[in-house]
């Protein structure tokens, strides 16, 4: 068995982990806040679960990466909102973090930071699905 044919074994596992643990930080996240967390800090994590899922829709073997043949150009399209969903839900948490980190009346420091955490994980695991699903 060479590389290649474990990791489309164990990728798919390893991602699932990492997703789970990125929802893992901010549900403890949630639940140990003192305060209430608005629905606001939870749409980062929403978005990067939608991104994650977004580059999974997308086949590697459709994608063609010659800059002289016009291929599908809705899949290209597919995959830079894709891209501008994974980076806006990542600029989100970390613009919530810092509003965290500078509010006395809001949720704490960890809440933020659980949420640029899971948004990291998030976007973690669905890349290494996308490069481990064998099909």
């Amino acid at each position: 068995m060479d590389f290649s044919e474990i990791w489309a074994i164990f990728g798919p596992g390893v991602a699932g982990a990492i997703f789970g643990a990125g929802w893992w930080f901010w549900i403890d996240a949630v639940v140990c806040s003192s305060v209430k967390v608005s629905f606001v800090h939870y749409l980062p994590g929403i978005f990067a679960s939608l991104a994650a899922l977004m580059f999974n829709c997308v086949r590697k073997e459709d994608i063609d990466y010659s800059p002289y043949e016009e291929s599908e150009w809705r899949l290209k399209l597919w995959l830079f909102l894709a891209y501008v969903v994974s980076f806006v839900s990542l600029a989100a948490s970390v613009g919530l973090l810092i509003q965290d980190s500078v509010a006395k009346s809001g949720p704490s420091v960890w809440t933020g930071t659980a949420g640029v955490l899971q948004c990291v994980l998030v976007l973690i695991s669905g890349l290494i699905y996308w490069t481990a699903h064998p099909e």
